[in-house]
């Protein structure tokens, strides 16, 4: 075996009564084998011998013999002592005295413990080798004739199949000890195993442990590294927040603060004069943030930075698409277009304005409800995604399904109490295949605000039957599908509500009046356009029959 790296080594002896004088003399031979192998000096592998049975007794130290020879000598001078079996007791010894600094243990030296016994403790040992291989003494256990293997590896270091060794005989040692010195020869296991640490790692005769670059804490696996967090530590005495980074910590303020030069302090800016605020009229600083005002007579509006003398009101609107065969399916893209028309002139929000969309023919289907969708552009996408019905006209079955369900705070309408308006808007483009008198009442009576937008051979008189009133500013009508959406870019949904009884509900001062112009600009708009259409609805009435 090649020499070994340098080792503070001490052989633990078995001396009890039980081993008899022959097997002595082949322990004595085991150990010169073993010094054999060594490179012995001072300054490279230090030996100790001590013997045990009831007692315990050292032959000489580490730091006794720096010569082979000498060590030789001292080894054939052993007496053995010949009682119990008091191995617990012999690694203590090990552990407190032969490996200490007065004995000559070095720091940063490998600690090796070769163990010979030929029978059971007869006191305790796996606390007392947990303890002396806490300490960083490796232990090999060599158990010979009647050993324990269940006490040699209670004593042994892991992994036990290299720091455990039985043999049947004295007589076997011998050959033993060559297999025993290939385990202690230097074997680099850093370079030869499959280590698995993170950072560095580092051999001592027959085993290794990794360890962290500065900074880094070793993980409870013994293999893996993280970053120590100086932050947890306490005392970093930041104002706001700690944050740690490799080998210490800095502070950080929080969002509108700015770090003194103490680097700890934090100190709030004035985030009008320092951020592009973008307020219209006047910006006010408070610590971490800012807001904006109006002149008086004036409102901020819904992007918290303009003034203007309106503001958009908030709505829980739900739309009820016509889904018949007539519409046709190029005419249901047109119908989807001007639904998300409609959703481009709103203010949509989880807070603000919620939109749902019903789709009835033969049947109703709720698309989605008003808590589906939180942003105009989630909208948007889920009405392209729309499948066109193509069966008949139900309008009465929608009305009724409108009032009990897509109202209801379960599917996302706002309670009563708050007084957000609720907005149905129905859009149909023929004649109702049900009774729609029932549920267009019950509709207005239950606080509904009812549009109805009509196209083609949809009939006046059930359009003014859903309309909320005054009709003639809640209906709306056009003669072909290309039309409809002129009457997107007018329908504006504001709404003047009305104060509730014990509530006053502010009143945006011109909701109403922006509400009589887009409805009277809508209609000289439509007014126009019809005019121009009377002659081509005459030529290319449909006389097919009507869903």
């Amino acid at each position: 075996s090649e020499k070994t790296h340098t080792l503070d080594l001490i052989f633990i002896i078995d001396s009890s009564r039980s081993v008899r004088p022959h097997e002595f003399e082949t322990m004595r031979k085991f150990m010169i084998d073993i010094l054999n192998t060594l490179d012995i000096g001072p300054d490279a592998t230090r030996v100790g011998v001590v013997q045990y049975s009831s007692q315990v007794h050292s032959e000489f130290s580490l730091k006794t013999h720096s010569k082979l020879e000498a060590m030789v000598k001292g080894i054939n001078q052993i007496i053995p002592l010949a009682q119990g079996t008091m191995t617990g007791l012999a690694i203590k010894y090990a552990m407190n005295v032969a490996f200490s600094a007065e004995e000559g243990d070095r720091p940063k030296v490998p600690n090796v413990a070769v163990i010979v016994t030929d029978g059971r403790p007869q006191d305790r040992v796996a606390e007392v080798a947990a303890e002396a291989r806490e300490k960083g003494i490796e232990i090999y256990a060599v158990g010979v004739a009647r050993a324990d293997m269940t006490s040699l590896r209670a004593m042994a270091s892991p992994p036990f199949e290299d720091h455990v060794f039985l043999v049947e005989s004295f007589d076997l040692i011998h050959q033993f000890g060559l297999q025993f010195q290939d385990k202690l020869c230097g074997v680099d296991l850093c370079l030869e195993s499959d280590h698995g640490c993170e950072h560095i790692c580092e051999s001592s005769p027959g085993s290794y442990r990794c360890l962290c670059l500065p900074g880094y804490t070793l993980n409870d696996d013994e293999k893996t590294c993280t970053v120590i967090d100086y932050c947890s530590f306490g005392n970093h005495s930041c104002d706001h927040e700690c944050v740690s980074v490799l080998n210490g910590y800095h502070c950080r303020c929080n969002e509108g603060y700015r770090l003194l030069e103490d680097g700890k302090t934090c100190q709030h800016m004035d985030l009008c004069n320092t951020v592009e605020h973008g307020c219209e009229h006047q910006c006010v600083s408070t610590p971490g943030s800012y807001y904006c005002i109006c002149p008086e007579g004036q409102l901020l509006q819904e992007d918290g930075k303009s003034c203007g003398t309106c503001k958009s009101a908030n709505i829980d609107l739900v739309l009820l698409i016509d889904g018949s065969k007539s519409v046709r399916p190029q005419n249901f893209e047109l119908v989807k277009k001007f639904v998300n028309q409609v959703v481009d002139s709103l203010d949509v929000s989880a807070h603000g304005t919620r939109v749902g969309l019903v789709q009835y023919s033969s049947r109703v289907r709720t698309e989605f409800p008003l808590n589906m969708y939180h942003t105009a552009d989630e909208i948007k996408a889920a009405v392209m995604k729309v499948e066109y019905m193509e069966k008949g006209t139900m309008t009465g079955l929608a009305l009724k399904h409108m009032l009990e369900n897509s109202f209801s705070e379960a599917e996302g309408a706002r309670p009563l109490g708050r007084n957000i308006p609720r907005i149905g808007l129905v859009f149909t483009d023929g004649r109702s295949q049900d009774d729609i008198t029932e549920w267009a009442k019950k509709a207005k009576e239950a606080g509904i605000t009812m549009y109805a937008v009509g196209v083609g051979k949809a009939v006046e008189d059930e359009l003014r039957e859903i309309a909320s009133e005054p009709v003639e500013k809640h209906f709306y009508y056009t003669t072909d599908f290309t039309a409809i959406s002129t009457i997107a870019e007018n329908l504006k949904l504001n709404v003047c509500p009305e104060e509730s009884q014990g509530e006053i509900e502010v009143k945006d001062p011109c909701a109403c009046e922006s509400l009589v112009e887009f409805q009277q600009a809508t209609m000289s708009t439509l007014e126009q356009f019809t005019q121009k259409h009377i002659l081509f609805r005459s030529l290319h009435l449909n006389p097919g029959s009507h869903s």
